[in-house]
């Protein structure tokens, strides 16, 4: 038999199983097992390797005899078999090794297998994993020590048996929820063709308004009423984007302290108006509690296109969330053509196993060998750029792109590292040194937190400040292009790992001349790129880490760098971390602070402890009631456990700084995060994002609760019980069937029931009241068209029942299935 992969191009040839079989091996590495099997006709040529990405790192000593495992950067690992001959067809192969910390879900069994052949040909694309239910306790804990309990079925049923299923009349119409909102129960109707008044200045406002009245009926009866769009004081609401909505039987008068205000106002109309035009008369006045409500996109990991984006900022301006911070680069790809940097595209946007001669990025978070297939490659052209910032403008949204620096740079380095050695072939040194971000002759060693080697800049090399320079220079022609303003720039800063510069001959000369350690040679490259910034018109903005130096074991304010041009935004208020209480720290030290708090606003975190949720979960678990119910103000709003299920510390709990009264006034607002590692589709995003961003925008705009300034614990929890309900309908009956309705409905997340089978009767709830449960008795898969349930119901002679939540247009949550003849 001769070996081949000639058979190969058209599919898998190798069937792949994957397990975890225990998280209790120790406090901090699982054991898992790999099963490959030949399902070819033809065997496979002796030194053959198999590469996939894991975010778990593989203990190389711990791997099966007869096997090894590299790691090659990043999360690429590859398997090979030193010394074997040919795999034959049909021949399985069992690999059992360790890793590090833990698997309890899809989102940390490897990806993205590709096999490397033995004799030379291209790589093949072998896809994910059969990945084995995790159905014992040492599959779905952490370690033993983790107490948290998986939210199954059960877990589900007692989490929502709290909510109640409220009457239309008690549920807001309005999200988020405005300052003031009062109907008189009589009605206005509007048609497409509404007559409409508006200042020149407002053209923007009315033509939007316009679009959104073309889904109306041509004619209505009575005919429609007619619609005033202008600029005024809103009285007894301070702000710009304070509005009026005054709705009459036969006129609709929108008032907004600016054009922004107006676009609110319309925000609001759009949600009241319904498919045939009606609308409630009233008044409503309305303003933030926050200047500054944003969202956080990352685009690097995987690449979202134009539509996507555009799409997003629709859905953001409608809940009247005003920032979108572009998460533009990173380790896995660089997403913006610079056009004096052509290699920064060329290189940095593609990622695969290079068969064309063009060096690219590898492959990461399961991206796979081709190319051009792979999800994570992909750029934005300067014209679709502009697109973007026009769309976001016209939208009373500004966006923040980021360039993250010196740290997650991965991208950009080695692309630089490629124009050098295409220059340097062609003759040209001076050319090939002139935007160099790396020192050639670095032998430092250290490991990201995402595990590449390779990621940092070199921050000693005046070539690193000509490249932030040119960069910067191009983004600004592209605001002036769109006619947008460019205001803030972010720069990234955060998790430089310890290690980097020490090798670097450039960088130990820097520290040697000026008398500096690696904390010096930090800060003064943020000044550099603040003062690189601020020539352009630009203000500098940055990751915690931009504004902290460690001292002893704590990383504290840095007092250097605090004022108006210097914006911060706090990520890290993990349990456990010592940065808890970080964003008011810094607050209370001068800095301007944007809270990005990974417990409550990560939306790339699971929803939920569940093996079948997708999302990462270091800072915990993060659903919708999380962005919901976080007090941006108080340091001692933490979860009631942390994210292994233990109770807080008092004593840590005790000791976090609150914020002083010019702390207060310098927390600018909050920011959703949706990092892009488990983004892989359009429809991931939306699962990922919806319904935590309309959670995030609830705590954004509307007034603060006041929770925190109730004493008594049993009473502050009732309060937060009473609105989180109140908002839960709001969201199962009027925004996501809101949702279902627009153009091209959204995939959003859809909760699976909680359920239980007790004495022979089946009782389940949703975690969204008012949205459908259907069940089956006979094991089938349930649909709309199966039962609904309502109240409990007998089923004393199932063996099986599933349950689904649905939505408005049949589209299902993940199934509940209950084995009724298990214990």
């Amino acid at each position: 038999m001769i070996p081949t992969t000639e058979p190969f191009r058209d599919g898998p040839a190798i069937a792949i199983a994957w397990e975890c079989l225990s998280n209790y091996t120790r406090d901090d590495a699982f054991t898992a097992r790999l099963v490959l099997r030949n399902v070819s006709h033809h065997a496979i040529a002796p030194g053959w390797a198999i590469c996939f990405n894991t975010c778990r790192k593989v203990l190389r000593d711990s791997v099966s005899t007869g096997f090894a495992v590299e790691h090659l950067n990043g999360d690429l690992f590859r398997l090979t078999m030193p010394g074997g001959g040919p795999w034959l067809p049909g021949q399985t192969h069992a690999v059992q090794y360790e890793a590090l910390h833990w698997a309890i879900s899809i989102t940390d069994a490897p990806l993205g297998f590709y096999l490397e052949p033995g004799d030379g040909g291209p790589p093949v694309d072998l896809g994910d994993p059969e990945i084995a239910p995790f159905a014992r306790p040492e599959q779905r804990h952490r370690m033993r020590g983790d107490l948290l309990p998986t939210a199954d079925a059960a877990w589900r049923f007692e989490q929502n048996a709290a909510l109640q299923l409220l009457p239309e009349s008690a549920v807001g119409r309005i999200t988020p929820k405005p300052v003031s909102a009062h109907f008189d129960g009589r009605r206005c109707l509007l048609s497409r063709h509404a007559p409409m008044g508006y200042e020149r200045t407002l053209w923007n406002e009315a033509s939007l308004l316009a679009a959104m009245l073309g889904s109306l009926p041509g004619i209505v009866p009575g005919g429609s009423g007619d619609i005033l769009l202008e600029i005024g004081e809103v009285a007894g609401l301070a702000g710009n984007e304070a509005y009026l909505l005054d709705i009459e039987p036969g006129r609709v008068r929108i008032v907004g302290a600016s054009a922004h205000g107006v676009f609110n106002g319309i925000q609001t109309l759009a949600q009241l108006l319904t498919p045939n035009g009606e609308l409630p008369t009233g008044r409503v006045l309305d303003a933030p509690r926050f200047g500054y409500r944003g969202m956080m996109l990352d685009v690097a990991r995987h690449f979202a296109g134009v539509t996507t984006v555009l799409r997003l900022l629709d859905c953001m301006a409608s809940y009247k969330l005003n920032r979108f911070h572009f998460h533009l680069t990173d380790d896995e790809g660089w997403r913006l053509a610079i056009g004096a940097l052509p290699e920064l595209t060329a290189v940095g946007s593609r990622r695969g196993v290079a068969q064309d001669g063009i060096s690219c990025l590898p492959p990461s978070f399961g991206s796979g060998a081709d190319v051009d297939r792979s999800a994570g490659s992909g750029f934005y052209t300067a014209s679709e750029f502009v697109t973007i910032l026009r769309h976001a403008h016209a939208r009373h949204i500004e966006v923040i792109p980021e360039f993250n620096m010196p740290g997650h740079a991965r991208a950009a380095v080695v692309a630089m590292r490629e124009r050098h050695r295409r220059l340097l072939a062609a003759g040209d040194v001076e050319g090939a040194e002139e935007y160099l971000l790396s020192d050639l002759d670095d032998s430092s060693t250290y490991e990201s937190v995402q595990l590449w080697h390779d990621n940092v800049i070199c921050i000693a090399l005046p070539s690193s400040d000509r490249f932030i320079d040119t960069v910067v220079g191009e983004v600004c022609v592209l605001y002036r292009e769109a006619g947008v303003p460019l205001r803030v720039i972010h720069t990234g800063g955060d998790e430089v790992p310890v290690g980097a510069w020490l090798g670097s001959p450039r960088c130990r000369a820097l520290m040697a001349e000026k008398g500096w350690d690696v904390q010096d040679l930090h800060d003064d490259f943020i000044e550099r790129c603040r003062a690189i910034l601020a020539r352009h018109g630009v203000e500098y903005a940055g990751w915690d880490e931009t504004a902290l130096k460690r001292e002893g074991e704590r990383m504290l304010p840095n007092p250097r760098f605090a004022g108006p041009d210097f914006h911060v935004y706090v990520w890290n208020n993990r349990w456990g971390s010592g940065q808890e209480d970080c964003a008011y720290r810094l607050a209370n030290a001068g800095y301007d602070v944007v809270l990005s708090n990974a417990a409550n606003l990560y939306f790339d975190l699971a929803y939920a402890k569940h093996p079948q949720e997708p999302g990462y979960y270091w800072a915990g678990f993060v659903g919708t009631r999380n962005a919901f119910g976080f007090c941006p103000l108080d340091a001692h709003a933490m979860p009631i456990l942390d994210p292994m299920g233990h109770a807080p510390d008092r004593g840590v709990l005790d000791a976090l700084q609150p914020l002083d009264a010019h702390g207060r006034a310098r927390i600018r607002g909050i920011q959703g995060q949706l990092w892009g590692e488990n983004a892989r589709s359009r429809a991931r995003l939306e699962y990922l994002a919806l319904p935590r961003l309309i959670g995030l925008a609830e705590r954004a705009w509307a007034a603060d609760p006041l929770w925190q300034d109730i004493a008594a614990q049993e009473e502050r929890a009732a309060r937060v019980q009473h609105d989180w309900n109140e908002f839960a309908n709001r969201l199962g009956q009027r925004e996501l069937p809101r949702l279902d309705r627009a153009r091209r409905p959204w995939d959003y997340r859809l909760p699976p029931p909680g359920a239980v089978a007790k004495d022979g009767l089946l009782h389940a709830n949703v975690a969204l009241p008012g949205l459908a449960v259907h069940y089956t008795v006979d094991g089938l898969d349930p649909s709309v068209h199966s039962p609904r349930y309502a109240a409990p119901v007998a089923v004393s002679d199932a063996r099986v029942l599933k349950l689904a939540t649905f939505d408005t247009r049949g589209r299902g949550s993940r199934i509940v299935t209950l084995n009724l003849d298990q214990p």
